[in-house]
């Protein structure tokens, strides 16, 4: 069943386009009423960003859940993940998380999260979905029964405890100097504090929100302003996180980019010479480089993988009892901790094994070479490209070529009109050749 407001990371959209305040109004109405469950007195969490339109949405929910008899506890800007904590250790019934990741200022987003810390189901989505579009009016709360609203101190403090708590005890990060850009999100103020504590000399960057800065030319996805600051102060490392912080790339001290399937080896190995693997395979998606899997798989580490998306990562962690597992992007999901990315926990893990091996971060970090990677992405216009007889040949073919020395992915972006075409193998001419083969069939048949 297609869902009308939810996508793969909750309800995501333009400000004041797709994501109004009538919008979120409905959404703390509906989602207020599905968890209210029992008796007592029910409490939703609201985290949010640094985006200007968090303050228009953040009223907006407010007056939704307090409307149906939900109490509120703001927290201000902090990252996804510490929803997620925040959610479970104060016995809330409902999480929220007012974000767009990655995206622009002027998008925005609203992620829920269940009393267990977890983001919501399908099926759960689809209830509040069909509540939004309901008659609420006579559902709303009479009276004394009306919700509370009132910001929360301290939230900042307790997230920072839950990250140190993550590392042993004993370990110090003296002497590594440590350049973080926090992408003018909600990252900003606990990270360097985080490291600090640890002892890191720390050089910050991105930690200056106004509303409008957010991912603008800085963060996980545009670290060019990062590799460079690494290189002119002789940082040991760099950090890079998103807007909502729930991803973390690595720069090393050459200036050279890290991505999440590096972090990803980096981690389940430190974690099998300790005994902390909980089964010995890694989750990763479709996208994950096969150097990757190779890799783990002469450490006896199966690489399971899932469609495209965190949460598809996260239900096949848990449904299988996996404790860690990510995406090249640099979503890095350790379960033992967490309950969904946290950039914060993976870099931290990352610099234990780099304290630990007392190695340059360009040795630790670099655990095989990636094989060459073709993406290639073709629109359409309508119909269903990809059961064109002429497609469907031009895949079996490539298939066929690479059988056994590389692997191909042909799939449909989930968001817009688009077939995104990956090839990868020993053979860059080769995946070079397959993919652009199966492009010509494509933009044939679009």
């Amino acid at each position: 069943m297609a869902r009308k407001y939810f996508g793969t990371d909750g309800i995501r959209g333009r400000a004041n386009g797709e994501i109004t305040p009538e919008l979120a109004l409905k959404v703390g109405q509906a989602a207020g009423l599905i968890f209210r469950r029992g008796d007592h007195r029910h409490r939703v969490l609201i985290g949010k960003d640094t985006r200007l339109s968090g303050y228009m949405i953040e009223t907006a929910l407010v007056a939704g859940f307090t409307s149906v008899g939900m109490d509120v506890l703001l927290t201000g800007p902090i990252p996804t993940p510490a929803v997620g904590m925040l959610t479970r250790s104060m016995r809330a019934d409902l999480g929220v998380m007012i974000s767009a990741s990655h995206n622009p200022f002027d998008d925005n987003g609203i992620k829920l999260f269940g009393p267990d810390g977890f983001k919501l189901s399908d099926e759960v989505e689809h209830q509040i979905e069909a509540l939004i579009d309901s008659e609420l009016l006579k559902r709303l709360a009479k009276g004394t029964d009306l919700g509370r609203a009132k910001r929360i101190d301290g939230v900042q403090d307790r997230y920072i405890e839950f990250a140190k708590r993550t590392l042993p005890r004993n370990l110090s990060l003296g002497g590594l100097r440590v350049v973080v850009d926090c992408a003018h999100g909600a990252g900003y103020r606990v990270t360097p504090e985080a490291l600090r504590e640890l002892d890191a000399e720390v050089i910050t960057m991105g930690v200056e929100p106004d509303g409008f800065n957010i991912n603008h030319e800085c963060g996980s996805t545009e670290p060019t302003a990062l590799c460079l600051k690494v290189k002119e102060m002789r940082a040991d490392i760099g950090i890079a996180l998103d807007g909502d912080a729930d991803r973390v790339l690595i720069v090393d001290e050459r200036g050279r980019i890290v991505d999440g399937d590096q972090l990803l080896a980096v981690i389940a190995e430190s974690w099998q010479a300790d005994g902390r693997l909980a089964k010995p395979g890694v989750v990763a998606t479709v996208m994950s480089n096969l150097g990757l899997e190779r890799y783990l798989g002469k450490l006896g580490i199966a690489l399971i993988r899932t469609p495209v998306g965190d949460r598809y990562v996260l239900e096949q962690m848990r449904a299988h009892g996996y404790n860690v597992g990510g995406e090249p992007s640099g979503h890095i999901i350790l379960s033992d901790y967490t309950t969904t990315g946290d950039g914060l926990l993976a870099a931290l893990q990352v610099l234990a094994v780099v304290k630990k091996q007392d190695q340059p971060v360009s040795k630790v970090c670099h655990r095989f070479d990636p094989l060459p990677q073709v993406l290639k992405n073709v629109r359409y216009k309508s119909g269903k490209p990809l059961e064109n007889a002429k497609v469907r040949s031009a895949i079996e073919d490539a298939e066929a070529r690479l059988d056994g020395h590389g692997r191909l992915i042909v799939r449909s972006s989930g968001t817009e009109p688009v077939i995104r075409v990956m090839g990868e193998g020993d053979d860059k001419v080769l995946v070079e050749e397959v993919v652009d083969d199966i492009v010509d069939a494509l933009t044939n048949a679009a």
